[in-house]
């Protein structure tokens, strides 16, 4: 997903998409206004954890609720503004490296749950 985000032959989707995403804004830029938000949350052992908090929080299990007007949400989930490439992923690295991790016998880095990080584009 990632490949090698610092080589653009060889970067992965998740790089190409912040890419393309913040490409079509410079290009949209003089007509339109953008506001970009992210969230990146983890689900381990059935419990959803907000991994963009500080590390003391993480542990705090958030609820999955249903609201008619906005479908389902995650009850307090962190959602940041980002402004640029850098921005997101210093967002998505902060994340990873709050994820649960441990070895197994094919990976010595195994993530442990599964994570959704979401891109929020509004425009005006």
């Amino acid at each position: 997903m990632l490949g090698v985000p610092k080589d653009p032959n060889l970067r992965g989707i998740i790089p190409n998409c912040f890419a393309h995403i913040f490409g079509f804004i410079d290009e949209k830029a003089s007509d339109m206004k953008f506001l970009v938000r992210c969230s990146y949350l983890e689900i381990y052992n059935e419990e959803i954890h907000d991994l963009l908090v500080d590390t003391k929080n993480i542990q705090r299990k958030l609820e999955l609720k249903e609201d008619p007007n906005k479908g389902v949400f995650v009850k307090d989930l962190t959602c940041c503004i980002i402004k640029s490439i850098p921005e997101i992923e210093k967002a998505m690295n902060y994340g990873t490296a709050n994820r649960k991790t441990a070895s197994t016998n094919m990976n010595q880095d195994s993530s442990r749950s599964h994570s959704l990080f979401t891109i929020y584009i509004e425009t005006a």
